[in-house]
């Protein structure tokens, strides 16, 4: 007994299975299944003929067992059924004729379809098993062609071909065709626009021949829904250019008639418009607002080539190229591509005192305008008036001198310590230079170009014309005068005063130091022509302190010291203002060349310069000093001791009563420490009460959080316990899973490696040779018995049934052979 019992093969309905070596019959058609109806081919030695190396595919049948050397290379498998939409690529491995009569060669494809159920076959392998690829609305599916083949259009595809398939619906790719991608369509709308570009040289879906690097536009008019081809680029999605009625813009390089880009030339495009931009064209400067002009505006124009246009009026003005013109508002205006705007002008509205400064750029004249409206013309430019740095500081810190402490003569306009507040402050070069001259005081300016001067007296508003600067003053400061030290656009007539300091020496040479003050004013003549003799003198300030100081230095020179300290005031009023015929002092003294009059002379105080003379003034003072000293200490000590006096009679006093006081606060205090120490006892006791009270319930209501949290913690605790084993049940479940298929597929694979290596043998050897070796076992046994000489011979016990097979190898020490197949007889 070799092999059983064994269970028979089943195969149910609507499944097959794949057996290996199977036996030949004699009815069998070769088209690789097992019809049944054949009988089973027997060898000269009785035993069943197999296929060595062969398969068969056999369907629902009656149970069956397998013959010797047959065995299941596929077991018992549902047949696959290929639904709607699904195909399988089947591929011949081996040449034949199917039943229809279709012939197919080795490495032939082609599709299984459903709706349906494959029967398989030995000759054929299932290579993939294609799903459909659903094509909605505005969708494609791009194709490429593996080999040469004919598409479902009956279009003939070369290999590496690619397409496009727009049909909506399910689409199956043939068995050459590769679906490389869904091509959504690109939505287009009014302000949404596509631009494509060829990659190489074809015919569009309209029937135009695009160039390879052609660049076009396609709009919502050719298609609500553009699904680029293979060959068709997708640069950018352009948005609709909208200009709104009061807008316009320039387009470089537009796209002509014949649809190519017109390069280096310009198209004005006025609103209210909306357009696309073609490839290659863009804008000049964007979106720009449409110049609408009121009657105080206009627009500086200039022809970039000759053009003729009408003008206000209505006519035809011809202009040539770089002429240039004015246009007057009221009215909108939208340049040209031939015209080029310059600028924008306003009409300077000028008020009365105000102007600004106008040249012709044809004569280069410049000229003030002032107090009116007035607008340039296309030859007129505003002008910048330069002047000096020191001067513009001096305009922009001009302020009123009699506000500032120690201000002298002629600071207006000065450069001291406050001009850097005004250092930010910018001056407009264009408008007209102009300087308040306050009361009484005069400005003198010089026009460079007439070379004559004028002087203008306060309170008045100076205007500089376009050749006038203002005459800068340079005068001394300080204590003593320091010449250059303030710096002034306006002279002050006066009155006023200024001080110095001068230092004298008497005829004893007794060194003092004077400081004085003098007031002074201007005498202003009445002919306009000689008012320029005001500013004959640049600082007047120092040459009169100068003349002044000299006079006095001389005249105390003369007088002793005794003498000066005496008659120091009628010393120094003699030696300024001196005397006339009579032998009177004279009021005033007056410098004829500026008209500067010196009225008055202060000695403000008399310091002296030798240690000797100072010590001694010293020591005199002192002693004065001391003598009241010790007389008002006199007065103050007697003063004091009767203050004193008064104080403690009322301190004194005092103290009674706040003894009093102080024991009617007592009395109240102890009242109130009394009632104090009742509430405070009736306090605590309350207290008391209330706290046991409040402990008891916080006991309580910990005692029932307590409980809670038990309870929650011993539901957690399950909870995590049953999640615990749910996760070990659940990996020791995957470990197993795991398990039994690797065991699954290690059976498989050795089964599969079983199979091969019979299958390489039976290869190797060759039908003959196994036919031979299957035979040669009968044969020589054959030939033994004849070689014995034996016609017949029968050895038996009585006991066992006779087998005139196994004689031979009875004879020959053999093992008894296996028991013959079923159906045959010894």
């Amino acid at each position: 007994l070799v092999l059983g019992p064994v269970r028979m093969v089943t195969v149910p309905a609507r499944h097959y299975c794949v057996v290996l070596n199977p036996v030949a019959r004699g009815g069998n058609d070769g088209d690789g299944d097992d019809d049944g109806d054949g009988d089973v081919l027997l060898d000269g030695a009785g035993q069943a003929r197999l296929r060595h190396g062969d398969l068969e595919v056999r369907l629902a049948r009656e149970p069956f067992a397998l013959y010797p050397g047959e065995r299941l290379q596929q077991d018992v498998t549902p047949l696959q059924v290929v639904l709607a939409d699904t195909a399988l690529r089947l591929r011949a491995l081996l040449d034949f004729v199917a039943r229809d009569g279709s012939r197919f060669v080795a490495g032939d494809e082609w599709l299984f379809e459903g709706p349906g159920t494959y029967i398989p076959r030995k000759e054929v392998e299932v290579a993939e098993t294609l799903q459909a690829t659903v094509i909605g609305p505005n969708q494609a599916v791009r194709l490429r062609a593996r080999k040469e083949c004919v598409d479902r259009e009956g279009v003939r595809r070369v290999t590496g071909e690619e397409w496009l398939v727009k049909r909506v619906g399910a689409y199956l790719p043939g068995v050459y065709e590769e679906v490389l991608d869904v091509v959504d369509a690109i939505v287009l709308t009014e302000k949404k626009a596509l631009h494509l570009r060829a990659t190489r040289t074809f015919r569009d879906a309209q029937g135009t021949v695009r160039r390879t690097g052609e660049e076009w536009l396609v709009t919502q008019e050719q298609s609500d829904a553009y699904v680029p081809d293979v060959f068709e680029e997708v640069v950018a999605q352009v948005a609709v250019t909208t200009l709104g009625p009061r807008q316009y813009c320039v387009v470089l390089d537009p796209v002509g008639p014949d649809g190519k880009p017109q390069l280096g030339q310009q198209r004005v495009v006025k609103g209210e418009k909306s357009f696309f931009l073609r490839p290659g064209e863009r804008l000049q400067a964007g979106i720009q607002d449409v110049y609408v002009l009121a009657e105080d505006e206009g627009l500086l124009l200039q022809a970039l080539q000759t053009l003729t246009h009408p003008d206000e009026g209505g006519a035809e003005v011809t202009r040539r190229a770089g002429e240039r013109w004015l246009a007057r508002g009221p009215l909108e205006y939208v340049p040209p591509a031939e015209v080029t705007v310059l600028e924008r002008r306003r009409a300077v509205a000028l008020g009365e005192g105000e102007g600004i400064y106008v040249r012709d750029i044809r004569t280069g004249k410049v000229r003030a305008v002032v107090g009116q409206t007035y607008m340039l013309t296309a030859t007129e430019e505003l002008w910048e008036k330069e002047l000096a740095p020191g001067v513009e500081a001096l305009l922009a810190a001009a302020r009123d001198p009699r506000g500032q402490r120690g201000a002298t003569a002629g600071d207006i306009g000065d450069v001291g310590d406050d001009a850097g507040d005004t250092a930010g402050r910018r001056r407009d070069r264009t408008r007209a230079v102009t300087f308040r001259v306050p009361h009484n005081a005069a400005m003198q300016l010089y026009d460079y170009r007439e070379r004559r001067a004028r002087v203008v007296l306060g309170p008045e508003l100076a205007l500089l014309a376009p050749g006038e600067q203002p005459t800068v003053l340079s005068l001394s400061g300080g204590r003593p005068k320091r010449p250059h030290a303030r710096r002034a656009l306006c002279l002050l007539l006066g009155p006023d005063f200024c001080a110095d300091l001068v230092a004298i020496e008497t005829a004893d040479h007794a060194r003092l130091q004077l400081q004085l003050a003098y007031n002074w004013h201007f005498e202003v003549p009445e002919a306009p022509e000689e008012l320029g003799r005001l500013f004959s003198v640049p600082d007047f300030v120092g040459d009169a302190c100068k003349a002044l100081a000299s006079r006095v230095r001389g005249a105390v020179a003369a007088v002793s010291f005794d003498d000066f300290h005496k008659n120091s005031n009628r010393v120094i009023c003699s030696a300024v203002f001196g005397f006339d015929e009579g032998g009177r002092l004279r009021e005033r003294l007056r410098f004829a060349p500026n008209g500067l009059v010196v009225t008055s002379v202060d000695i403000q105080s008399v310091e002296p310069v030798d240690q000797r003379t100072r010590d001694a003034l010293q020591r005199s003072v002192q002693l004065a000093i001391e003598i009241a000293t010790n007389s008002q200490e006199a007065t103050a000590r007697q003063e004091a001791e009767r203050l004193a006096q008064e104080a403690r009679g009322r301190l004194e006093r005092q103290r009674l009563l706040d003894q009093a006081e102080a024991e009617r606060a007592r009395r109240a205090l102890l009242e109130l420490e009394a009632l104090s120490a009742a509430v405070e006892s009736t306090g605590a006791a309350r207290a008391e009460a209330q706290a046991r009270a409040e402990a008891a319930r916080i006991e309580g209501e910990a005692a029932i959080l307590q409980a809670k949290l038990k309870a929650e913690a011993a539901a957690i605790e399950a909870e995590a316990e049953l999640a615990r084993l749910e996760r070990a049940q659940a990996q020791e479940l995957r470990v197993r899973r795991a398990r039994a298929e690797a065991e699954a597929a290690h059976a498989q694979a050795m089964a599969e490696v079983e199979g091969g290596r019979v299958r390489d043998v039976a290869a190797a050897l060759g039908p003959d040779v196994i036919r031979d070796i299957a035979r040669a076992g009968p044969e020589l046994q054959v030939k033994l018995l004849q070689g014995l000489g034996l016609q017949s011979t029968l050895i038996t016990d009585g006991a066992a049934p006779l087998n005139l097979f196994a004689t031979a190898r009875g004879l020959l020490g053999l093992a008894p052979p296996p028991d013959p197949a079923p159906g045959h007889a010894p």
